[in-house]
């Protein structure tokens, strides 16, 4: 008759004692992850309605003010420029909501520019620093 093998207790103890540890090393990382990935995410958004707003000036002279809003970028103005070329279908397909659930926010003429385009963050308010700060386009340049 053969001998059943397995792992002693103090297998199994020395194999919990290495997994707790690696785990209070490698979820505090993980779980910072969501705060960058959500910035991340609206810096691409950011450029990606920069760029549509480029591309409606192009054809239209002039970014849309900031009573147009980035509407504009989806159904064509009421009052547009002679010899404005409004992109039929639009410049986007649909507005991006910010990671945190809000709207876009858009001001032309911008303090920082032609137009400022930001996020106002985690906490949704204007101003605010490290994870609640406001995220815009004139941190790319």
């Amino acid at each position: 008759m053969q001998a059943q093998r397995g792992f002693t207790l103090i297998e199994v103890m020395v194999v919990v004692v290495i997994l707790g540890i690696l785990a209070a090393i490698v979820v505090p990382r993980i779980m910072s992850r969501p705060d960058e990935a959500r910035t991340i995410k609206a810096q691409q958004d950011l450029r990606a309605i920069a760029a549509a707003l480029d591309l409606y000036k192009l054809d239209n002279f002039a970014y849309p003010g900031t009573a147009q809003g980035l509407e504009a970028l989806v159904e064509k103005p009421a009052s547009l420029a002679q010899g404005a070329q409004w992109r039929t279908g639009g410049y986007l397909a649909k507005l991006p909501r910010d990671p945190w659930g809000k709207a876009y926010q858009y001001l032309a003429p911008g303090q920082h520019g032609e137009y400022d385009l930001f996020s106002l963050g985690a906490d949704g308010t204007l101003g605010g620093e490290g994870n609640n700060r406001d995220l815009g386009n004139w941190e790319a340049e």
